[in-house]
Formats: structure tokens, sequence, C-alpha cells
């Protein structure tokens, strides 16, 4: 077989799908707005939508096809294997020498991350980033990308070479493991990129406070977040496991929500907890890992796919590549389609139980709000929407929030 043409088949494939779902989203911006949400955008509001919505897919589109190029000549060409003989002739050397050319060759599209940011979000009055704001960012996911992948690709050689054909329950198990120790750690990530301080005291503290405890929920802390030091738009979210949760709010959605919109935005969440929806993600997760598990499998005892890119031998760094960047990347649009599926019933039981809760008016209101603030798109394409979306439309949700 011809594992270097097949290799090359697979990245074009799953870069004309990328352009397809863009094409798509330009499309969906044609669509009629459905009535329920008519009063999101005014008349203004609405054309400077469109033109920020063609903006961002043209971007996307000149973006994704550089990537696409580079991605081409660095195989191709057999540049990583060239650039392996750079560094000593040991396993980990060369694996890490491909996880570093990876992540080095990626550095080539932040000029496009930039153009969207500082140029297209400052047009469109989202951006409040500076430049040495947007710079240390960069930094700093370059930093935490590059000694994340090693780790895996450490993980991944040490398992193959230790215990051979069980790669594929030991190296899924460690995954899963990685997966949930970076969710407990991520408010220790956040902390690298943004401030956060503890909600004055007030009314929604005392609201959200009595919601969540009302239902069993222990709250660990009440945090504002800095977003506004990087954009307008909204956000909020639970962290941590467990009844012991820290809330988290941008501090753009406390200054644009009314007290009861927050706490139904988080009656909301609250309900994702009550029906076991993160338990269920988190099979979903493992699920996800075994398939990468046997990817690796796959892939670590097939040496001709790496002479067929020029190494001599198995290259651990070039097999997470494979996996990650070429086999998974093929596959995960059946996971999406399948997750996204059952991600969206979870979002409808979760409005309920804000609905139940006595938030639902200020649910719609807020939702509303969001979706403004966010720039979100009123009527997507319902081909998009299986394919993409974890949440219903706007239209669906505020439709069954009603009803």
């Amino acid at each position: 077989m011809n594992y270097k043409a097949l290799v090359l088949i697979i990245v074009t494939v799953v870069y004309l799908y990328k352009l397809l779902l863009t094409w798509i989203r330009m499309r969906s911006a044609h669509n009629p707005v459905p009535e329920n949400v008519a009063d999101v955008y005014d008349g203004e509001t609405y054309r400077k939508w469109r033109a920020y919505h063609a903006e961002i897919s043209r971007l996307e589109i000149i973006s994704s096809t550089v990537s696409y190029v580079i991605d081409m000549v660095l195989l191709m060409f057999n540049v990583y294997a060239a650039f392996a003989k750079l560094f000593a002739d040991t396993d980990f050397a060369q694996m890490e020498s491909v996880v570093l050319l990876s992540s080095l060759s990626s550095l080539l599209l932040i000029p496009f991350a930039w153009y969207r940011t500082m140029v297209i979000e400052e047009k469109y009055g989202f951006n409040k980033a500076t430049a040495g704001t947007f710079c240390a960012d960069q930094i700093k996911e370059f930093v935490i990308g590059l000694f994340l992948m090693i780790g895996i690709g450490a993980m991944l050689m040490g398992v193959h070479q230790s215990l051979g054909d069980w790669l594929i329950v030991v190296f899924a198990g460690i995954m899963t493991l990685f997966t949930l120790m970076f969710s407990f750690l991520y408010p220790f990530f956040s902390k690298i990129f943004n401030k956060f301080k503890p909600l004055e005291d007030g009314e929604l503290k005392d609201s959200l406070t009595a919601l969540l405890e009302k239902n069993g929920y222990r709250v660990r802390a009440i945090r504002v977040m800095d977003a506004s030091r990087r954009t307008t738009k909204s956000n909020a979210y639970f962290s941590g496991f467990g009844k012991m949760k820290t809330i988290v709010l941008y501090d753009t959605l406390v200054e644009a929500m009314t007290p009861d919109e927050i706490c139904a935005v988080f009656a909301h969440e609250m309900g994702h907890g009550l029906h076991k929806d993160t338990l269920r993600n988190q099979l979903f997760s493992l699920l996800q890992m075994i398939v990468l598990g046997v990817l690796a499998w796959l892939t670590v005892r097939t040496p001709e796919l790496f002479t067929a890119f020029g190494f001599e031998g198995v290259n651990y760094g070039f097999a997470l590549l494979l996996i990650m960047s070429v086999e998974f990347a093929l596959i995960s649009p059946l996971f999406g389609l399948l997750f996204n599926y059952f991600s969206r019933k979870a979002e409808y039981r979760a409005d309920a139980q804000a609905v139940k809760e006595g938030y639902g008016e200020a649910l719609v209101s807020g939702l509303k709000k969001l979706a403004k603030q966010n720039y979100a798109d009123l009527a997507p394409s319902p081909l998009l929407v299986k394919l993409e979306y974890s949440h219903p439309t706007l239209s669906q949700r505020i439709d069954a929030i009603q009803k």
C-alpha cells in the first residue's frame, strides 16, 4: 500500500470538509431570520453582523488553505524526517524533533490570528486586547502546547516500548486520566491568562448561592473574570468537580445582564449537573480515548507508515502527529455528529430546569443578550446545526422554553 499517498489524500479530504463547513456558514448568512429572534438585531446591527460574518469566513478560508499548504509541503517533501536528523539518534530526541517542528510551523498561522483579533474584531468593536496582551497570550499558548505534546509523545513512547500490544488499553486509560486532570487544573491554567476576583456581596451573589444550595450544590466561590481585557463578548461557566464547584462570570456578563438573567443562565448549568450530563460527556470522552488508543496501536505497529515519509523506523512524534492531525481528524466528524445530537438534547433539558426554577422569561432575555453580544448566527443551516452545533439554535431554544 502507498501509505504516503493515503495520508496526503486524508489531509486533503479533511481540508475540503472544513471548506465545505465554511461555505455552508457563509450561505447561512442569507437565511431568513425566525420571527421569535427577529428583535435580537436591529436593521443596522444585522447588516453589521453579515459583514462581520463574511470577513471572518473569508479569513477562515485563507488561513485553512495556508495551513493545508504548510502540511502538504512538510509531508510531501519529508521535512519532518530531514529535521529529525539534526537531533540525537535517540527515541526521545527524535520524537521531540517532530513535535517541535510541528509547533514551530503553527507559528506561521499567528498573522491570521492577529488579523482576526486586532483588525476584524477591532473593526467591529469586540477587541479589547492590546498588542502586548495578544503577543503574551500567543507565547503562553505555544509554550503550554509544546510541553503538553512532548509529554503525550513521551507517554506514547514509554507505553509502547514497555507494554507493546497493551498500548490500546493503557494509552486510552492514561489519556482519559490526563483529560480529567486537565479539567481539574483548568482553574489554574485560567489564571495564566486572566485575573479573577470574588463577586461582590449583594443580590446577585445571594441569589446564585441560594439557587444552587437549594438543589444540593455547595458553591466554593463565585468569581468574576476580567474578560473585558480582551473582548466585549460574554460567557459564564462552572469549574471544578462534583458539587464543590466554582462559578466564573465574565465581567462583561455581569455588566450586561440583570441578576435574574444571570441566575437563569446558572439554573440552566445546574440542570446539566442534575441530569448527569457531565458524566455522560466523560463517558463519551472515554470512548474517544479508546479510539485514539486503537489508532495509536495501529500506527506504531506499521513501520511502513514512517519509512514512507523518510524515517528509518518508528518516530513517536510523527506517530502522534498522524494520530491526532490525520487519522482522528478524519473520523472526528462522525463523533461530532453523535455527540452534538445528544448534547442538543441535554441543552433542552437544562433549559427546562431553568423554567422549573421560575427563570423561563429571564432565560429567554438572557440568551438574546448573549446572542447579540457574541454576534451569534440566528438562522444557521439545519445541516450545519447537525454537523457542528452542540447547542440548538436560539430560535429552537426559545420555542422549547415558551412551550
